[in-house]
This record gives C-alpha cells, structure tokens and sequence, in this order.
C-alpha cells in the first residue's frame, strides 16, 4: 500500500521582505501566510517548524493509539505537543532537536507498560523515522 499526501509552498521577494505562503492538499491549509519575521522573529503567524511538530504530535499520538490497542489499552484522553528546535550552526540552520511531550489517561496502564509503550510509539511513527534529528519524549500517565 501506498499513499502519497502533498502540502506546497510559494513565495516571492526576497528573504527578509519576501511572503510564503503554505498549502496542503486537504486544503486545511490554503495560501496560509508565513515569513522571515514568522519564522525567526518571534512574529505572529506559521513556520515550517510548527507545522512540522503539529504533524509529528499527530502521527506519534496515532501511532500510540494503534500500539495501545494492540495491548488491550484505551486511551481516554492524549494531548501531545512537539517542541520543534532551530538552531544556527556553522553551516547555517538545522532542526536540532524535537521534544514530544504526552499527557495521557489511560485506564488500566501502569507507568512501566504505558512508558514502554509511548517509547515504541515514538520510535515506530513514520515521521520519527523520517526525521535525522534528537527526538525525546517526556510522558505522563495521569
């Protein structure tokens, strides 16, 4: 089985005074705004880099539910986040780093099984693998 999903991007002007703009082939996003200032000026509106963390919470919690299920769990509740780290290098930019922070409430999980199971979650999400980049996981059973 395989399954191609597409999300396009624009821009014109330069890179200080330049504007992108952001589209996915759901059309969850269309034409979404983002630039320099976007992106690394703290400046209201989006960035490759949270939409690449709001892509890897999602697949990661997906992925934990199927592993859960696997395991006779349920979850009541997940919330993930994935804080998505920038840095300048010498040789310019680089994604260096993606903390995946889950709060779950899963009846009947142990911590040992649940930590167990978020690890393998984290490990097997087709986006982890996908990404060259120190990805932890800080995770709560509540």
């Amino acid at each position: 089985m395989k399954i191609d999903r597409t999300g396009s991007a624009g821009w014109t002007g330069g890179l200080k005074d330049g504007r992108g703009r952001l589209s996915t082939q759901s059309g969850a996003l269309k034409d979404y705004p983002y630039g320099f200032s976007s992106r690394f000026e703290g400046v209201a509106g989006s960035n490759p880099e949270e939409l690449l963390g709001a892509a890897h919470a999602g697949c990661f919690t997906m992925a934990l539910s199927l592993i859960l299920s696997e395991a006779g769990l349920t979850a009541t509740s997940m919330e993930t986040t994935a804080k998505v780290t920038l840095e300048k290098l010498d040789d310019g930019f680089a994604i260096t780093a993606i903390k995946l922070t889950l709060r779950a409430e899963i009846p009947g999980a142990d911590d040992a099984t649940f930590q167990e199971l978020a690890a393998k979650a984290k490990a097997g999400c087709p986006v982890s693998k996908v990404l060259n980049a120190d990805i932890s996981l800080d995770a709560t059973l509540v």
